[in-house]
């Protein structure tokens, strides 16, 4: 996808007036009653990825977001509360119409909404710097990133200070330091992450110092890990929440790992359906949110102040349009509301219905079919070969004439259903606008590079996809290797595709941009997926299904 190239010092000059505009804001002083009860209402999504309008079924999108919203502002107040809306990151990427315009009609409408905050997520970095910047301009709230730094000076505003009725709030921006390996490495170079757990003492620290506000939370994008530990992500918010003095947090907003954070008993997620009542995570006294992804839902915390002490009055996940299968009584299927509909706010869907339009013709061509599902569901395909990964890594396979490939499974973020399948739903599934790359290796190097690749945790956007190849993984290290159904040769010459984006070091894979044989061919992942298909339609799927590594 071709990004407008503007010069960086435009960033710059956006990054010095943002902390120039705090400065004039941390001015606000706060004054509570003593015995009065003071109600706020925090409102929270995640990882929009690019839905600002609804899916074909009816569901979510902004215009719905913002009657729900509006309705839940005016109930409030009404009672003589306040609201807080805040977002847990990562706006870009994932729709075709808004990765197209740099996601301009996804701030458009969080403008509308009224958004009063936002972290800093990874996919934020997926455009060059001065494309971050251009947005951070249209946004009419604050971008928040404790631990992002350039030049040794923090790119974001570490905090905003809200005056809600007279309470004073603290709201902490932290993004995963992961970023500095799942960001493209294109794009990240001079960027600084730190660790956001020590980030936040120390503004927390500032903040108490400096501000001594009533309320402090935290509005991340670091994910939501049961057990506390990083495995194969940066440490998440329960990390965080533990890291610190008891107290010193009241709230996380968060986002990045894509859950509806909803607990049962004592480290263990609740079943959650759409409908469903959901109680949040409370680490060291502070509690921990999550709105799954999308806008599906609407977070809601209602809590109650008074006397210095904050209390968590009630707490729920309210669906934006969400529906569930049916059988009727003839035995078919429908899909009906899981709550009642949500009429789309007007002059949203106004606005916003141009950039919908925008392209729609391009988009919706048909350039082949599929006889089953090809699955690239998130939580399948970041733990198992299948056969969408299967299928990606054979159309770069075959463009470079490789004997085998490698497909990172972040790079795979969605499925193509049964049926046609159009072009919108191939830049769904790869919307980076990655190029192939090759290299030639030995079979000993080919073998090295495998055992630092191979070898990632499931789980993560790093788990690689193949084609051409098979293996046996034991104890972190890889044996019994076959390329093209023969063993390889140490000695022999192999060639296998990359990403780009992996080619260069992102997911932590070995960065070959260096190797004397190291082409990048300029072919952009997408379209390569999208002749490779035009060419073999009708689909099979059964001839991509693999056997898991």
């Amino acid at each position: 996808m071709h990004k407008k190239q503007i010069k960086y010092s435009s960033l710059a000059l956006f990054m010095l007036a943002s902390s120039h505009g705090l400065q004039a804001e941390n001015s606000i002083k706060h004054d509570w009653v003593a015995d009065q009860e003071y109600k706020l209402t925090i409102l929270h999504t995640n990882d929009n990825h690019g839905h600002f309008w609804q899916n074909k079924y009816g569901e979510y999108g902004m215009p719905a977001r913002a009657t729900l919203i509006n309705y839940i502002r005016a109930e409030v107040e009404a009672d003589g509360g306040s609201v807080l809306l805040l977002s847990g990151g990562d706006v870009n990427t994932g729709v075709p119409e808004s990765d197209l315009l740099d996601a301009k009609p996804d701030f458009i409408g969080m403008n509308m909404i009224g958004y009063d905050a936002m972290a800093v997520g990874n996919h934020e970095f997926d455009n060059p710097l001065d494309v971050l910047a251009q947005q951070a301009s249209w946004a009419n709230f604050p971008f928040l990133a404790a631990n992002i730094y350039k030049d040794g000076q923090r790119m974001f505003d570490a905090y905003k200070i809200f005056d809600k009725d007279g309470l004073k709030i603290a709201v902490i921006g932290l993004t995963t330091e992961d970023t500095a390996k799942i960001g493209n490495p294109e794009f990240i170079q001079q960027v600084k992450f730190t660790d956001p757990k020590v980030e936040a003492k120390q503004v927390i620290a500032e903040l108490k110092a400096k501000e001594n506000p009533d309320v402090i939370i935290a509005t991340t994008h670091m994910g939501h890990y049961l057990n506390g530990d990083s495995g194969s992500n940066a440490p998440g918010d329960v990390q965080l929440a533990r890291y610190l003095e008891p107290g010193d947090l009241d709230m996380v907003v968060g986002g990045h790992s894509q859950e509806p954070v909803c607990m049962e008993g004592h480290n263990q997620y609740a079943k959650f359906k759409a409908g469903n009542d959901c109680t949040p995570d409370r680490q060291n006294g502070t509690y921990i949110v999550q709105a799954h992804e999308w806008g599906k839902y609407v977070g809601r915390a209602d809590y109650t102040f008074k006397n210095g002490k904050l209390t968590l009055q009630s707490y729920k996940l309210i669906p934006v349009n969400l529906k569930q299968k049916v059988t009727g009584e003839d035995g078919k299927k429908t899909r009906v509301f899981v709550d009642q509909e949500i009429v789309q706010d007007e002059k949203v869907l106004n606005t916003l219905k141009p950039f919908q339009e925008q392209g729609q013709e391009a988009l919706n061509l048909i350039i082949g079919s599929s006889d089953g599902l090809l699955q690239g569901e998130r939580k399948v395909v970041r733990n198992n070969q299948t056969n969408l990964g299967y299928l990606i890594a054979s159309s770069h396979k075959h463009r470079v004439q490789a004997d085998f490939s490698i497909m990172n499974s972040g790079g795979i973020r969605s499925s193509i259903e049964a049926g046609d399948i159009s072009y919108k739903d191939i830049l769904t599934v790869q919307p980076f606008a990655n190029t192939i790359t090759y290299v030639d290796m030995s079979g000993q190097e080919v073998l090295q590079y495998l055992n630092q690749v191979a070898t990632k945790q499931k789980d993560s956007g790093a788990y690689p996809q193949f084609a051409g190849i098979t293996m046996q993984i034991n104890n972190m290290q890889v044996s019994q290797v076959s390329i093209s159904g023969k063993p390889l040769q140490e000695k022999q010459q192999y060639r296998f595709s990359v990403p780009s984006f992996n080619a260069a070091g992102g997911d932590g894979y070995p960065d070959i941009t260096q190797h004397k044989s190291y082409v990048n061919t300029g072919y952009v992942d997408a379209e390569v997926l999208k002749d490779y298909i035009q060419s073999r339609s009708p689909i099979k799927t059964a001839a991509f299904t693999t056997i898991d590594q």
